[in-house]
């Protein structure tokens, strides 16, 4: 992904992985080769592959930098850790902090890290192993939980159990360990850091995920975590992951996201999209689409 420059503020994207991915039929449940097929003119050759029949899927962390503050936003899925139900993320060890640093980005430099989500593959780099024991990663920062996410994880636990994506104890080694260390912040839906940075509530696919909004120098964006998996999801917001909480609700909060960003001047970045990873939802004959 290129930089992305509103006014003072950058945009620049860290990747963990790339590359193929889930089955649509897995991620999205109600999808269909032929479905997928009569999307093809748009959806390859970035985020789909017809060759294995599997999409093209991204992890990575957005660094946002303003002229006050290094933020990062959503932290992967991390290195040694136990995800024994997904082979590719089990006991990782990659250089992604090394991808930091070539990024400019070292550890004790961030400010805040914004997760939009309490998922296993958005905390992971929250913290590292240090003698045995998880610390927080990045020493200096704020980590900026919403407090309905953060409440629900404390009540009610995992709720992603089966499979590929299963939660795999995320929250003991991930989350937990910055609270302790007194670095958590627990917010409400209505947090901003000032005029620039802010959250915006869009529950469903997880109790409190939340986008963050940007907008600096005329221009806006937003980071839409899991709200949207895949740009299939631009054409058909009906399509829920197998990982949504609530299927009616983030159906609908991603309906509405879909309609409102569409023909606007704003820049969308997810979560796992592939690279170019930054575009536009635009309105189209049946639907809408992401456009790079």
């Amino acid at each position: 992904m290129r930089t992305v420059t509103l006014g003072d503020v950058t945009i620049d994207r860290v990747v963990e992985a790339e590359g193929l991915g889930f089955p649509p039929g897995f991620l999205l449940p109600d999808a269909t080769a032929d479905l997928i097929a009569a999307e093809g003119d748009w959806l390859e050759p970035h985020f789909f592959d017809p060759g294995s029949g599997r999409f093209i899927q991204s992890v990575h962390t957005f660094i946002l930098r303003t002229s006050r503050h290094t933020i990062l936003i959503d932290t992967c899925v991390g290195n040694h850790k136990q995800r024994p139900s997904t082979n590719a993320w089990h006991m990782q060890n990659t250089p992604f902090l090394a991808k930091l640093a070539e990024a400019g980005v070292q550890p004790e430099a961030v400010d805040y890290v914004m997760c939009t989500h309490l998922h296993v593959d958005h905390v992971g780099w929250n913290t590292q192993l240090q003698d045995g024991r998880w610390v927080p990663t990045f020493p200096n920062a704020k980590y900026i939980f919403h407090k309905q996410e953060y409440d629900h994880w404390v009540a009610h636990g995992d709720y992603v159990t089966e499979g590929p994506g299963s939660s795999d104890g995320f929250f003991k080694d991930s989350v937990l360990p910055v609270v302790e260390a007194g670095q958590a912040e627990i917010v409400g839906g209505d947090f901003g850091l000032d005029d620039t940075v802010w959250l915006d509530p869009t529950p469903g696919h997880s109790p409190g995920h939340v986008c963050v909004r940007v907008e600096a120098g005329g221009g806006k964006a937003v980071f839409s975590g899991d709200l949207l998996h895949h740009p299939v999801q631009c054409r058909r917001p009906d399509w829920n992951s197998r990982f949504c909480w609530d299927p009616e609700m983030s159906a609908g909060t991603r309906k509405r996201f879909v309609e409102a960003q569409a023909d606007e001047d704003v820049l969308v970045l997810p979560a796992h999209f592939a690279a170019p990873t930054v575009g536009r939802i635009v309105a189209a004959a049946e639907g809408c689409r992401y456009a790079v």
